[in-house]
């Protein structure tokens, strides 16, 4: 049992502990007098009530103090909670993601020895699945999680469709000047403030997490591991694009162009750089996350992806019950309520008898 505190505490305090010292002090038959000069309480001889009166008044202080305190107790109700699907899109934004080795594309001759790759970039396959995602799961919130140099939060939970749409036509790489280099846990606090939020928020929704990328690290620092927001998620995959062989990524400066050069080689400027995806790295993150990895090489279809969330078994857990307060006063008013009468009474028997008296 705990207390909503309608009347504040101190308010409560400051008017009921007065009257109660004084319904104490009168049934106990005490009285402030002076002696020696000095005031001290004495017991009195001649109290003007009965002592059940006082002993009953003072129950009455008390019991209207706990009506103004308001007492509660828990209660829960099954299935009271609102269930959905609530989906992040943690993004690779990073330089690697623009490699030329997703999907059908014209053939781009990399160089001497190196085989022709389609000039799709990764990114291109991000943009379809998160938009296919989308479409898969309707009725659902949707936020994306993009991570290059810095991680953020390029579209908070929204249940509009229209603006996931509008975010993969419009999302790019990271500028290649600013490239920091890639770490694919960098998104890992941004993503664990925001399911603690939406958990925290919305206890029982069913939270799906998409990590795409291409898996490379070439940032020195250790990554951290997913496993410490594994309880916070209850499905979804990570999804991995490019090839071992590799690719080159075009430069960027903040405008798309088509015909903008390679990244070089930092080894040898004369050939373009290649990035090689890593999918031992995405299979350790999909395990970390309790996931399923799917490698990714087209525009197909995403349902299967998504075909085994059932919310209903999902919230089955008991996550949809709502844990509600409830007021638990109607004993103490009825407690009250008697005491009242009972004070009632005695006042109308004591005027009763006064007016015999004086007949």
């Amino acid at each position: 049992m705990s207390a909503r505190t309608v009347v504040p505490v101190a308010v409560v305090l400051l008017t009921a502990v007065p009257v109660l010292l004084v319904c104490v002090g009168q049934a106990l038959g005490l009285r402030i007098g002076r002696v020696g000069g000095r005031l001290r309480v004495q017991r009195s001889d001649s109290p003007r009530a009965g002592a059940w009166t006082w002993w009953r008044r003072a129950a009455l202080v008390v019991v209207l103090g706990v009506v103004g305190l308001t007492p509660t107790t828990a209660a829960t109700q099954a299935g009271g909670a609102r269930v959905g699907v609530q989906v992040w899109f943690v993004v690779d934004r990073t330089g690697s993601m623009a490699a030329e080795d997703w999907g059908p594309g014209d053939p781009v001759v990399r160089g001497p020895g190196l085989p022709p790759e389609p000039a799709v970039q990764r990114l291109d396959g991000v943009r379809h699945d998160v938009v296919s995602l989308a479409g898969d799961l309707p009725g659902g919130s949707y936020a994306v999680v993009g991570f290059a140099d810095e991680a953020g939060t390029q579209l908070p939970l929204t249940d509009d469709v229209n603006a996931v749409r509008a975010w993969a036509q419009t999302v790019t790489q990271e500028v290649t000047a600013g490239s920091a280099g890639t770490s694919r846990d960098r998104a890992l606090e941004v993503l664990t403030r925001s399911l603690q939020d939406a958990r925290d928020r919305d206890p029982a929704m069913v939270r799906l997490v998409f990590y795409l990328s291409d898996g490379e690290q070439t940032a020195d620092a250790e990554p951290g591991s997913f496993a410490e927001v594994a309880e916070l998620v209850d499905g979804g995959a990570v999804l991995g694009y490019g090839t071992a062989a590799g690719a080159p990524m075009r430069e960027f400066d903040g405008v798309a162009r088509p015909d903008a050069p390679y990244i070089p080689d930092p080894d040898d400027p004369s050939r373009p750089a290649l990035s090689r995806a890593d999918e031992a790295a995405l299979r350790e993150v999909a395990a970390e996350l309790g996931v399923p990895y799917v490698h990714r090489d087209g525009p197909t279809p995403t349902a299967d992806l998504v075909a085994d969330v059932d919310v209903a078994a999902i919230a089955a857990d008991g996550r949809a019950d709502l844990s509600t307060q409830r007021d638990l006063v109607w004993p103490f008013a009825l407690l009250a309520g008697a005491l009242l009468a009972a004070e009632a009474w005695t006042w109308a028997h004591a005027s009763s008898r006064r007016r015999r008296r004086t007949s």
